[in-house]
């Protein structure tokens, strides 16, 4: 299938590991020219190199983007390399364990480092992404609507990405640009293997945690839940617009009897 993606500009925030890679790796397989923004220069490089090898005009950001000022310079940085914007992903962010026994700094801290840059990009494409009849995808995360406990800042952020691509699909319903969400749940990166193996049994809690995914009884990966994103940012998905879409083999919403 086509997805009549080539040629196409788009940005992913945090698109140097875990989901953000996947995403950027499938977009160029569908021949979409990448520009990546994150925090670490030597794996931003590294990830230009292979999309190059790929075939696509690649370019990498470094930016925090919890500071609204960078957010800007980026999406300027992106215009001025390719003169356009018809994709942007908005993905990066960390469980960063804002909790109700931590100083409220710390949740507001979260809110930028989760929610705020996520409408700070758009705010700063806006005009590109109108021009280009563009896309825009939300990476959210089931902890919006499960609760996790410990987390207020990330659960807080992630409810408020659901809540703006409702908004955003409806502010740009005249503009013929698109705003859907992508649900992972249970979601298989170097993060969260990186976590596991801080506990004492690492084998034993993944065995656990897979147990409770129905489909499959095992973790969605990155490139699952690329996947999707690459089909809602086609135009093969053009009336898809102001949804919230789950990849987590029902991790989230099916009856916990069936596991």
């Amino acid at each position: 299938m086509d997805l009549q993606l080539k040629g196409k500009v788009a940005i992913v925030t945090g698109g140097t590991s875990g989901i953000g890679e996947a995403i950027a790796k499938s977009l160029a397989q569908e021949g979409v020219h990448l520009a990546l923004i994150g925090r670490d220069q030597t794996r931003g490089d590294q990830m230009v190199e292979t999309l190059t090898a790929m075939g696509v005009k690649a370019l990498f950001v470094q930016a925090e983007l919890s500071e609204e000022a960078n957010c800007k310079v980026a999406v300027d940085k992106v215009i001025a390399s390719f003169g356009q914007i018809d994709i942007l992903v908005n993905n990066a962010g960390v469980n960063d364990g804002a909790s109700l026994d931590k100083p409220v700094s710390d949740f507001v801290a979260s809110l930028h480092k989760n929610l705020v840059h996520y409408f700070a990009m758009v705010h700063y494409a806006k005009a590109a992404l109108i021009a280009s009849k563009g896309v825009v995808i939300n990476i959210g995360s089931k902890v919006a609507d499960t609760g996790q406990g410990g987390t207020s800042g990330y659960a807080a952020s992630k409810g408020g990405i659901h809540a703006l691509t409702r908004e955003w699909a409806a502010a740009f319903r005249n503009d013929g640009v698109r705003v859907n969400e992508v649900v992972p749940a249970e979601t298989w990166t170097p993060l969260y293997e990186w976590w596991l193996n801080t506990l004492p049994n690492p084998a034993e809690k993944k065995a656990e945690i897979e147990s409770k995914i129905p489909f499959g009884a095992r973790f969605t990966t990155s490139e699952e839940i690329a996947d999707m994103v690459v089909f809602l940012v086609s135009p093969r998905s053009s009336h898809t617009t102001g949804q919230i879409i789950f990849v987590d083999g029902g991790y989230t919403h099916l009856d916990r009897s069936l596991t």
